[in-house]
């Protein structure tokens, strides 16, 4: 159980005892409070809202619940101070004792520190990537991977069953462009002069390797056939040869999905008819006409009889299209039938990674989805805006049609997979990302990724110092959560265990919130406090982690030292970057 949690518990005693002398009359039962830190470490450890929340239900002001409740929540051994704040904020100080605990639980539990278990196993569904199979993934991609994946960590990390999806469009016209530009250069293999790609077609290099691979399998085969016999066998080759590229791409930064799900599949095996007769029979399809689009000036517009879904039931601003005037599938019929494949899988929370230029995607999807589980299903989506990237201090143009990319495998080659996804989460998704490779590889400070990775290999260092005076078996979390913490009292040492503490609501916060750059901004935080403290040591020796003249103290020092790299690695876990123990700047005589 947490420190918060354990307040919590605290702070709900006092109130039931309360309740209980008579002295709080409660008319309703109490309403939900929080323990959290306080907005300033000078108002405390802990602050709590709960007199505030229960001022309606016991009919008092806040204030005069608080001076109710302060007198009990005196009497708890651990709390050594209790102030009554603003509008009836209550203040908590603690007994060092309990965040020096934390240490202990925090070597304990090692990586899994921070585990929760809110999600409650509920099954979630993650789609993300989702880059039709038209080429390898290029710099456009990588945000968007990154942040979904690390949202599945997190999301797994807070305790709910998480399925890591891959929806791919393979039966839209650009995979017949990627057809006919696979024939091209299979034809090119086999010593055609193709002469220039054709405008409209993929100019990109990396489909030379493609036509030499089906006529390495194929030889003549389709040399003199009709475009008829040979598209969809060619196109077929092409998806698969680009999903296998696609696949090792992601694996250069660790992301594995668990389903790769494909449009076709779903029109050929009948979906798209199953989920339109299901919202048939509950009444939401008719036939009726749609006013023109808002915003537009159409002279020519005839309102014309359309299949209709009855979108605006569900909080959608009109009702939906699902058919064109000719009777053919709607463009939003594919993804109407995906998300109802979902539902029949037992996906009760669906989140889908997107780019900003699908803003109005979850006005669509939303009502689908409220009226396939009659609103017990819920969908979101995570937008995230562009990259911008510079080489060499210029800004790149990414073009996939010109050929000009920056491919998700030069970038992991030039700075490594850990960089590249920790500055993905460098900014919140809905802003705008520059991506520049000296900077994402510049030993700075003022770079988060080598800051925190420097924080973690300074952790290590240390503690390969500690090694040189006690015995490697006695610097093993098992053996230093076993140590006694009772010497760590400094204020700056203190609020770092505080922060760490607060690792498990970050975890939470995060999940919930579906932001997991909350992550990366916490680990920032986090080193920002231990090169603090670093500093302090390195300019007054008696503040330093290892002090050869007192092993005790040191012993206590480094039981710091290791809960600090053991919350760094648990935060890096979350976001799927390995923790380094070396950087080429440090220094040993820096470490200590």
């Amino acid at each position: 159980m947490t420190i918060f949690k354990t307040i919590h518990a605290v702070v709900s005693t006092a109130v039931d005892e309360a309740a209980k002398s008579g002295a709080l009359v409660l008319n309703a039962a109490a309403p939900t409070f929080v323990v959290e830190p306080p907005r300033e470490a000078a108002h405390g450890d802990l602050a709590t809202n709960v007199a505030m929340v229960l001022a309606k239900v016991a009919g008092k002001p806040p204030c005069a619940v608080a001076e109710i409740l302060k007198p009990l929540l005196e009497q708890n051994p651990d709390i050594t101070g209790v102030e009554i704040a603003g509008p009836g904020f209550i203040n908590l100080k603690l007994q060092p004792k309990i965040w020096q605990q934390e240490i202990q639980e925090i070597l304990k539990s090692g990586i899994h520190y921070g585990d929760s278990t809110i999600g409650n196993r509920l099954k979630v569904n993650v789609e993300y990537v989702s880059a039709n199979p038209t080429g390898p993934m290029h710099a456009g991609h990588v945000r968007g991977a990154v942040i979904g994946d690390t949202l599945t960590h997190l999301l797994a990390k807070a305790g709910y069953d998480v399925t890591r999806e891959y929806y791919f469009n393979d039966a839209g016209t650009q995979v017949d462009v990627l057809a006919r530009t696979t024939y091209l250069r299979y034809r090119e293999a086999l010593g055609e002069n193709i002469g220039e790609i054709p405008d409209g077609f993929y100019p990109g290099e990396y489909l030379k390797d493609v036509g030499v691979t089906l006529a390495q399998r194929d030889g003549k085969k389709w040399m003199d056939k009709d475009e008829s016999e040979w598209l969809v066998p060619i196109r077929n080759f092409a998806v698969d040869y680009m999903m296998r590229m696609i696949r090792d791409d992601l694996d250069l930064i660790g992301i594995k999905h668990d389903v790769f799900t494909n449009e076709r599949e779903l029109i050929e095996n009948g979906t798209l008819e199953k989920a339109f007769k299901i919202l048939e029979d509950k009444g939401l399809i008719y036939v009726g006409t749609l006013p023109p689009p808002k915003g537009k000036v159409m002279e020519d517009w005839e309102p014309a009889p359309l299949t209709l879904f009855r979108s605006s039931k569900f909080g959608d601003s009109t009702d939906r299209p699902l058919k064109k005037r000719d009777g053919n599938w709607a463009y939003i019929m594919p993804d109407i039938a995906y998300h109802y494949n979902k539902i029949q899988r037992g996906f009760m929370l669906m989140i889908n990674m997107l780019g900003t230029d699908h803003g109005g995607y979850l006005e669509r999807m939303r009502p689908v989805v409220a009226a396939f589980s009659d609103d017990k299903a819920h969908l979101n989506v995570v937008y995230n805006n562009i990259v911008k990237i510079f080489k060499n201090g210029e800004p790149v143009k990414l073009s996939k049609r010109s050929g000009n990319l920056i491919t998700l495998r030069e970038m992991v080659e030039q700075v490594g997979a850990g960089a590249v996804r920790f500055f993905m989460l460098t900014r919140d998704p809905k802003s705008p990302l520059d991506f520049d490779f000296a900077k994402v590889v510049e030993q700075t400070r003022d770079n988060p990724v080598f800051y925190v990775q420097y924080a973690h290999a300074r952790c290590c260092s240390i503690l390969r110092h500690a090694s040189e005076i006690f015995p490697v078996n006695e610097i093993t979390a098992e053996a230093l959560a076993k140590t006694d913490v009772s010497g760590i009292t400094s204020p700056d040492e203190l609020l770092l265990i505080k922060f760490m503490a607060n690792w498990s609501r970050v975890v939470e916060a995060a999940a919930t919130a579906q932001e997991p750059h909350r992550i990366a901004f916490y680990l920032m935080e986090l080193a920002a406090l231990f090169h603090g403290l670093w500093h302090k040591g390195n300019d007054n020796a008696s503040l330093r982690f290892i002090v050869p003249d007192d092993k005790n103290l040191t012993r206590t020092r480094i039981t710091l030292i290791k809960a600090v790299q053991t919350v760094i690695q648990s935060g890096l876990a979350v976001m799927g970057c390995p923790p380094l123990e070396e950087l080429r700047n440090e220094r040993p005589e820096e470490a200590a």
